[in-house]
């Protein structure tokens, strides 16, 4: 509590007020921080005890400005288990925003598709998840204050703010898919095997991310909405190999349709 109480401070002395809106700008995502007006940044390395992102495409800034007309903190580069943190230090952001009153995190990633009906370039929302990660940010002793001891993980993926998305992508004629994220701790892609067995367990996709950073959110009282963008497939048809320069691309290439979506769904938060 420490800790995370004096990044908050840190973090608060030097934004001011702090919105109850936070974004985590995801690999090839990064550039929705250029749609961000009016912004003040802070790398990563001058908050006190925030890990440093090593992976590329992670710029590892927080920004504190507008997406629209909503005023919003993002984070602009995310930490993975696979690059060696504990699952405390991958989800302690999240924890600095619940202290700084965060309400609703949006989270994106890139992930693998799993679903033969799925094709690279899709926006996946996330309607929930699978943990395959060999550690849970939750273990060890619990912080009553952060959030009770066993939470229910039932609704971990706020259904009015699907139900708004799937709205907005209709109106703006969006297609979009639906499904369940894998998370896996990485940092290989997936062997085929893995992707069927991925899909065999009701995964449609599968990504190194995100599971860690809603678990603590979700403990942490927040509401969260989380969407992938199909960058490859696995598991059936001609293998094809994954590269990261491709995850990359493939991201940025859908990144117009998602900022739209993001946009839009936080300037119709209630």
């Amino acid at each position: 509590m420490k800790t995370i109480k004096e990044s908050a401070a840190y973090i608060r002395a030097k934004f001011g007020e702090i919105p109850p809106v936070a974004i985590i700008l995801g690999t090839g995502l990064g550039e929705l921080a250029g749609h961000i007006t009016d912004k003040q940044e802070i790398p990563y390395a001058e908050i006190p005890h925030f890990p440093v992102s090593t992976v590329e495409g992670h710029s590892g800034k927080l920004i504190l400005g507008r997406l629209g007309s909503r005023k919003v903190l993002a984070m602009q580069g995310r930490f993975h288990y696979y690059e060696g943190y504990s699952m405390q230090q991958v989800t302690f952001p999240i924890r600095v925003m619940q202290l700084l009153g965060v309400k609703t995190l949006f989270v994106s990633n890139a992930a693998g598709g799993t679903n033969p009906s799925f094709k690279v370039g899709d926006l996946m929302i996330i309607t929930d998840h699978i943990n395959t990660f060999p550690d849970n940010p939750l273990r060890g002793k619990n912080l009553d204050e952060l959030g009770p001891r066993f939470p229910d993980m039932g609704e971990a993926y706020t259904p009015r703010l699907i139900a708004k998305a799937l709205d907005i992508a209709r109106r703006n004629h969006i297609e979009v898919r639906q499904g369940v994220y894998v998370g896996t701790q990485g940092p290989t892609y997936e062997t085929q095997a893995e992707y069927r067995y991925f899909r065999t367990i009701g995964g449609d996709a599968v990504g190194m991310s995100t599971v860690p950073e809603v678990i603590v959110a979700h403990h942490g009282g927040m509401e969260v909405f989380a969407i992938s963008v199909i960058t490859d497939l696995g598991g059936f048809g001609d293998i094809v190999k994954c590269s990261h320069e491709e995850v990359q691309k493939a991201a940025t290439e859908a990144q117009p349709r998602m900022t739209l979506i993001m946009r839009q769904l936080m300037e119709e938060l209630d």
